[in-house]
């Protein structure tokens, strides 16, 4: 019984585990999460020697609404802050997310440019090889001589072509190192007429060619060419005294601009611009965030307001109802006319289409807001049946404190992304001119290069009738070894040294494309300077329009306050019998427009507070926006709403 039971309790404990790990699993992939997609394209994963001929991988767009929305759902309604409006716009607006991609797009402009060369789309010519040097077996003695006999082509070769294309300014060359290999091999069959050199009729050879060259430019405005060759021919032909043989060739080759395109600024022109666009991201990215920010704020105290303009509406319809009912308890008893009960029932068929039309603009707010804040649109399911129910009011503060208009000035100045942007632009287009000035000089420069060659092959003796018999130098006997032995001693050097000069008449082209680039400078200082003097302009409208704002909104309370103290008291009078209903009525409708004289100076006045923001670019500072996580499309501050939520308690 021991045994059983000791039996039991070791196997037991291993199945406990074993059963434990299996739920691991099974639960694991359940509780594992997704990962946040983003947009930044993905580099190949590959070895490193194909790696760059792989493409990358662009994410899909992100078509979807972030979960943010879905905690704000409660019964049925959207309960939002003005935080919480701004962090799902910032997520979910299709401007931003589509300002996002300018960011990557000007990162990989900058990749390009480094990379040197032409525009993009540029043909560049290549050819292969010939398939024999000079000197080399019959075809290649007759090359050397100068005889051109039928079928003495020495092999394959590709076309070359040149493009030319409109660039303004110097080509940058091409900075990234460009390997080049061409092979071929070829078996041919060429007729004689003339069998002095060959001995036969047709000449049957084999051949294969092996050429490679290494290209670098440079930023100065040269470049460095390293070629490698290698020529293998075996023919038929009996007085071949190397067959078959092995012609290698190594050759040095460098170029420089001494005029047009000489510098590393002109160079280095198209890289400069591009960083200097891919730090104006940040900043364009920052106006593109601002502007949908500023709308977000406007629309969601707009509708702040249609809300309580809603609720005015009812109590003026609620308070037209009332008096209805007393005048017509009244017009029962005797103690007022039939005209009056009339004229009392006009006014509430008149606050009924009041408060219709102010269920409209809700309505239309709300769906100005929705389509700010949902990529999927108003119409998604999620939020096409959903009231948007604003949880922050419009609140007046108690003293504006604001600035100097010169400090707010220079702040504007300082911080607005967008003038920050026109002011790089000039810089720009005077880096981008260093191109057109250079492109007024004549072209030249230098070149020098040095190249050694190497011949080897199996030796063979040559017996012509009436001469003794010839056979080659033992010095190139051997095979593809010996030949590039020659070449590492340099036994046979050729070095050569060279200028070269051009220049175009009158230079017309090159004239008016400097004339038109500078006129287009110009024209961009004037269109930064007036900018620059319009935001002086704008930020004295914007406290002048806000200092306004406020004297109405002071203007308006006093109305309203005013007109509530004549309805109470025209009602009193009336129900004294000293007044009429007539004069009742005008005193609800004079209070109903004062109460939307005072939410509409409250409307104005935030406006003007959000348009003043925006003018000196603290928009996003005042709201604690952060542009990182802006970009990021993921606001780190988690929305919190209140314990009670409007309509709850």
């Amino acid at each position: 019984m021991n045994c059983v039971h000791r039996f039991t309790r070791w196997f037991s404990r291993p199945l406990a585990c074993a059963l434990t790990i299996s739920q691991v699993l099974m639960i694991a992939p359940v509780q594992a999460q997704e990962p946040e997609i983003g947009i930044e394209p993905i580099r190949p994963n590959a070895p490193i020697l194909w790696r760059p001929y792989r493409p990358v991988t662009v994410p899909p767009a992100r078509l979807g609404n972030s979960d943010r929305m879905q905690i704000l759902i409660q019964g049925g309604k959207l309960y939002l802050t003005v935080h919480d409006a701004i962090a799902l716009a910032l997520e979910n607006n299709i401007d931003i997310e589509n300002a996002r991609y300018n960011i990557t797009l000007n990162a990989w402009n900058l990749e390009r440019a480094q990379a040197g060369g032409a525009l993009p789309g540029v043909p560049s010519g290549s050819s292969q090889a010939s398939s024999v040097q000079n000197g080399q077996g019959v075809l290649g003695s007759q090359a050397a001589a100068g005889v051109s006999l039928p079928g003495s082509r020495g092999g394959s070769s590709g076309s070359t072509s040149n493009a030319t294309v409109s660039q303004v300014g110097p080509v940058t060359p091409v900075l990234d190192p460009t390997f080049q290999e061409s092979d071929t091999f070829g078996h041919q069959s060429n007729p004689q007429p003339f069998t002095g050199l060959s001995e036969t009729a047709n000449l049957i050879r084999g051949v294969r060619a092996f050429s490679g060259s290494y290209q670098q430019g440079f930023l100065t405005g040269g470049s460095l060419t390293i070629n490698y060759s290698d020529h293998f021919v075996n023919e038929n032909a009996p007085l071949d005294v190397l067959n078959p043989s092995s012609a290698p060739g190594l050759s040095f080759s460098i170029q420089q601009n001494f005029l047009q395109g000489l510098g590393i600024a002109v160079n280095r022109r198209n890289i400069t611009v591009a960083k200097m666009n891919l730090e104006d991201s940040d900043l364009n990215f920052k106006t593109q965030v601002t502007g949908v920010v500023v709308n977000v704020l406007n629309s969601y105290y707009s509708l702040v307001g249609d809300y309580e303009d809603l609720k005015a509406k009812q109590d003026a319809l609620d308070t037209a109802r009332r008096f209805y009912d007393e005048s017509k308890r009244r017009s029962d008893l005797g103690a007022l006319a039939q005209l009056d009960v009339t004229t009392a029932d006009n006014q509430v068929a008149v606050s009924q289409l009041a408060l219709v039309n102010s269920q409209a603009t809700v309505a239309q707010q709300q769906l100005q807001l929705k389509n700010l804040i949902s990529r999927t649109g108003p119409g998604a399911a999620l939020i096409a049946d959903v009231d948007i129910v604003p949880v922050d009011q419009l609140v007046m503060p108690a003293t504006d404190d604001i600035p100097p208009i010169k400090d707010l000035v220079q702040t504007a100045l300082a911080n607005r992304s967008d003038l920050v942007v026109e002011r790089g632009n000039v810089k720009t287009a005077e880096i981008s001119a260093l191109g057109t000035i250079n492109g007024l000089l004549p072209t030249g420069g230098v070149l020098a290069s040095r190249s050694t060659q190497g011949l080897s092959g199996t030796q063979k003796t040559v017996q012509i009738p009436g001469l003794p018999p010839f056979t080659s130098d033992p010095y190139f006997k051997g095979g593809i070894g010996t030949a590039l032995g020659q070449i590492a001693r340099q036994d046979f050097p050729s070095e050569s040294v060279g200028a070269f000069f051009a220049m175009q008449v009158y230079d017309r082209a090159a004239q008016a494309d400097h004339a038109i680039d500078q006129l287009s400078l110009r024209q961009q200082q004037l269109i930064t300077a007036k900018d620059m003097n319009q935001a002086h302009v704008d930020v004295t409208n914007s406290v002048v329009a806000l200092r306004q704002a406020r004297a109405r909104y002071e203007a308006a309370v006093q109305s309203r306050i005013l007109e509530q103290q004549l309805l109470d008291a025209e009602e009193k009078k009336f129900n004294l019998g000293a007044s009429t209903p007539y004069d009742v009525i005008v005193q609800q409708r004079d209070l109903a427009a004062a109460q939307s004289s005072e939410l509409g100076a409250r409307i104005s006045y935030q406006s003007a507070r959000i348009s003043l923001d925006q003018t000196i670019g603290a928009t996003l500072d005042v709201n604690h926006i952060s542009l990182t996580d802006a970009e990021k499309g993921k606001m780190s501050q988690a929305s919190q709403l209140p314990t009670t939520l409007p309509g709850q308690n």
